[in-house]
């Protein structure tokens, strides 16, 4: 028992997930015995060098690319925010128009913000009340300034799973490059770059197991792209700076350990997800599933509750030892309505009684049992205090 609870839930991993025991144990030699720095010549740094040629290895592997198409930054954030500015200023001369969604992670919108500002066009493309984007108004919205499309393939939200195949080949069809932000697809859903028709690929090794800070981005060979940050030559010219190698070593094992347990794992966590999502819904009245009831990540549950505000029900949650969250992690302190939700078509005052639970490896039936049994009475307690619920 900790603080006084009963029990400790976590069931927030879209956030972020544990740092796996065999992540850590092979990042430990690299600030010991490898901590050198790959730049150099010595053996000390050729051994470093050698530790992030393994990791890009298994990188390439897990979604089907090819090592000199992988370059490691700081995580999703900056891998997004490179695909996006970095395809812009390289393309500049042949068109100033991005395409993107409504729903997409601040790290795609705000990028997004700041080129317009730069003279830059961009569309949001709207999504169904599933959040699903249709990928004949990606047709639609092309132009012939369009240099680039950026949709993510599963939502970090709702969970719903875009058809990025289908949007891949529009673009491909007018000679436009893909980006996708797969944050919170790796190790949930299998991805092959080359099937997907996928040309940039942003990715955190937090969301799967492995260390805060590390992340990669997948560029194809032949896509035009301008480097973020100046100063060495390391990856490959593209990405100056010493490398993070304790946290690159541990994206390449964790994202191999992802990809491998995967068919498993999100088998047996949709099924608890799914009887998460049906014990909510049968036992809760007013309440809604949020996202594709079918094409969604195995395990994202996203239910908006009426009457009752998301961060009400996080801090009881909290006291009663379950970790879940209202949306983003980025965004968990705001208090507008989610950007994703409302783009669904849900109100603003439903849209704040939002409640996203995201299961992983670590949790168990038990851990269901123990959400089924207190939400119901969270919900309840806070109608009745809530000025605007008919259930007083």
């Amino acid at each position: 028992m900790a603080n006084g609870r009963s029990r400790s839930v976590y069931m927030d991993h879209a956030a972020t997930t544990p740092t796996r025991p065999e992540v850590v144990e092979a990042m430990l030699p690299c600030f010991t015995e490898r901590f050198g720095n790959p730049s150099s010549l010595y053996a000390l740094a050729r051994e470093a060098k050698e530790a992030v040629g393994e990791a890009r290895g298994r990188v390439t592997a897990a979604i089907g690319a090819r090592p000199e198409e992988v370059c490691f930054t700081s995580g999703g954030t900056e891998s997004d925010n490179w695909a996006i500015k970095g395809v812009a200023a390289a393309n500049r001369k042949r068109g100033n128009h991005i395409i993107t969604s409504a729903i997409e992670h601040h790290a795609v919108l705000h990028p997004c913000r700041t080129l317009e500002k730069q003279g830059f066009s961009v569309t949001y493309l709207p999504v169904d009340e599933l959040g699903r984007v249709d990928p004949g108004d990606v047709e639609e919205a092309i132009t012939d300034r369009t240099i680039l499309i950026s949709v993510m393939i599963a939502n970090n939200e709702i969970g719903t799973i875009q058809p990025v195949r289908a949007i891949a080949e529009v673009a491909h069809d007018h000679g436009i490059p893909f980006h996708t932000d797969a944050v919170q697809a790796i190790g949930a859903i299998p991805i092959d770059v080359d099937e997907m028709g996928i040309d940039l690929l942003s990715l955190s090794a937090h969301k799967f197991g492995g260390p805060k800070g590390a992340g990669a981005l997948y560029v194809r060979r032949g896509i035009r792209i301008g480097a973020l940050m100046d100063g060495g030559g390391q990856e490959r010219g593209r990405r100056a700076g010493t490398e993070n190698v304790p946290g690159i070593v541990g994206l390449g094992k964790a994202i191999e350990l992802a990809v491998a347990e995967a068919p498993r794992s999100s088998t047996r966590i949709a099924a608890m997800r799914d009887r998460l999502i049906r014990g909510i819904l049968d036992a809760i009245p007013e309440t809604r599933l949020n996202g594709h009831p079918t094409e969604r990540l195995p395990n994202n549950v996203n239910v908006a509750f009426r009457y009752v505000e998301g961060e009400s029900i996080l801090l009881m949650l909290d006291a009663l030892g379950i970790s879940a969250s209202t949306g983003s992690a980025c965004t968990s302190a705001s208090l507008e309505p989610s950007h994703v939700l409302t783009a669904c078509g849900l109100p603003p005052e439903h849209a704040h009684g939002s409640l996203r639970l995201t299961l992983g490896s670590r949790n168990t039936e038990e851990d269901v049992d123990y959400v089924l049994s207190v939400l119901p009475r969270v919900i309840e307690r806070l109608r009745k205090m809530s000025p605007i619920s008919p259930v007083r």
